[in-house]
């Protein structure tokens, strides 16, 4: 798979123009896990500053995903035989993933940005193993995932999931336990060595005392102890005092400003705008990167208008920055089944969150603290080929269930692609119009359009329709023509890119 290098060199100026088809589905795939011909058809036409407005509005005011009624268990609360215990955890885990995973097709940017951000504040549910710590994680990522992120930091760091995956549960004022201070600063706000020393996180470490559990430890929410705070002194960069928790954020995010809002904005960057955010070839990153995170500070760290600045301007829509990044498990899976439209229920869902796993994406498990690195990371030997055999095994599922819904695929597509009845009866028409759905900007060179367009018209090769102008979407069959190429598409490079 090409790697492609930065080369955009447009600026965060608004991008005035009405958005095309190709704009539309580019904002899609990148805000949300992409969207239907219908969504896609109403966007075009429109300015992005009031589709973005509407989709950021839409977002901020969602609620998050309801709680369930093991929400605020404890061990008391499950069967006393271990085996039983686990095999009601695991059902609860499953039962909270399927309305999760709804919610990522669902929601478009308020879900969108709470996976991005767990992978950004890492936790394990292998680790912790508490269902009702996995709930009040997810809530947590909801109700900040485009609010102020100084709250957000204040709030994840006091969520039993974090206290638990990185040892708070044990820091002791009279053994302070390091491990989370590290990543408040590493991974969480500053990047790794930017800002901060190693005394920095052993005064923190002790700031961050006190909220641990004693006694049997488990299913029990954490609350803070004042018999285990360090009432010392701390010097957390260069400010002295008898720090506690809101104190460390508060000198957190009056010292080292700049530095958060670098860190946070070129991930921000990374994630839904390119993978490279160097100017090695003569791109604008680094600049865009730096006005992101002056409307940062100046918003007092609301994430809000970050997205909205980026995703209105003409660098976000810029050529260069279409179909750039390689999908994630999820983005493969949740993509094809928002774009086809092709009817789903708990158990796809329960199937996509399975094979993400089998390729390398475990829903509420990154494989370490750091997360997983995605856009290249995706693609090895293995994970290709499980793309393609998963990919066509759900197109296959698809089409088992529902045949007629392919012919509807097909049709809706060339209409949306703007052809009219007489070009309908032109396969390649079809084809085409269903492969620039499907992928950001088409097939690279002409003749891998004329290999898929083979594939397309294979069922009726045998017959004279395509000469006598006889063929249409609405003959027998035709579901299995898209069906064919949906499955080719499979396999394409283009389809793994958003």
């Amino acid at each position: 798979m090409e790697y492609f290098i930065n080369c955009n060199s447009s600026t965060l100026a608004p991008y005035t123009t009405p958005l095309d088809e190709l704009r539309a589905a580019h904002l899609y795939r990148r805000l949300g896990f992409s969207a239907s011909i219908q969504t896609i058809n109403a966007a075009v036409g429109q300015t992005a500053g009031t589709l973005v407005d509407n989709l950021v509005n839409q977002a901020l005011a969602m609620p998050p995903i309801p709680a369930p009624l093991w929400a605020d268990w404890t061990n008391a609360d499950y069967p006393a035989d271990d085996d039983l215990a686990r095999q009601v955890r695991r059902a609860q885990q499953e039962e909270f993933s399927i309305a999760y995973g709804n919610s990522l097709l669902d929601n478009n940017l308020r879900d969108r940005m709470s996976f991005f951000w767990s992978n950004h504040f890492v936790t394990e549910l292998d680790v912790y193993d508490c269902s009702s710590f996995l709930y009040y994680y997810i809530n947590c990522l909801q109700r900040n995932s485009l609010g102020n992120f100084r709250t957000f930091v204040s709030e994840i760091g006091l969520t039993s999931a974090m206290l638990y995956y990185l040892d708070g549960v044990r820091n002791r004022g009279n053994n302070p336990n390091e491990n989370y201070g590290r990543e408040l600063y590493e991974l969480f706000t500053l990047g790794e060595g930017n800002g901060y020393t190693e005394e920095d996180i052993i005064e923190t470490a002790k700031a961050l005392s006190g909220y641990t559990n004693r006694g049997e430890e488990g299913c029990t929410q954490v609350t803070f102890d004042p018999d285990d705070f360090n009432t010392e002194n701390k010097t957390i960069f260069g400010q002295t005092g008898n720090w506690g928790y809101d104190d460390v954020h508060n000198i957190l995010f009056t010292e080292r400003v700049n530095e958060i809002a670098g860190f946070i904005c070129k991930k921000l960057y990374e994630f839904f705008v390119h993978p490279d955010s160097t100017n090695d070839q003569g791109g604008n990153a680094p600049d865009i990167i730096n006005g992101l995170a002056q409307t940062f500070v100046s918003n007092n760290f609301e994430i809000a208008p970050v997205l909205s600045q980026l995703f209105k301007s003409q660098h976000f829509f810029d050529e260069t920055a279409i179909g750039v990044i390689i999908k994630s498990p999820f983005d493969l899976y949740m993509g094809l089944i928002k774009e086809t439209g092709f009817t789903y229920d708990d158990s796809t869902v329960l199937n996509v969150i399975d094979a993400s796993r089998m390729i390398g994406q475990t829903m509420f498990d990154p494989f370490d603290v750091a997360g997983w690195q995605r856009d290249r990371e995706w693609i090895n030997t293995n994970f290709m080929i499980g793309r393609w055999l998963t990919s066509e095994v759900f197109v296959d599922r698809f089409y088992q269930a529902n045949p007629d819904q392919f012919r509807t695929f097909g049709i809706d597509a060339t209409n949306a692609a703007g052809a009219n009845g007489n070009t309908e009866n032109d396969p390649s028409v079809v084809a085409r119009a269903i492969i620039d759905r499907l992928t950001p900007k088409g097939l690279l060179e002409e003749v891998e359009y004329d290999a898929a367009i083979t594939v397309f018209r294979e069922p009726f090769e045998d017959t004279n329709m395509f000469e006598d102008g006889s063929w249409n979407m609405t003959l027998e069959n035709t579901d299995f023509q898209v069906y064919l190429l949906i499955q080719h598409l499979a396999r394409q490079p283009e389809f793994q890119l958003k």
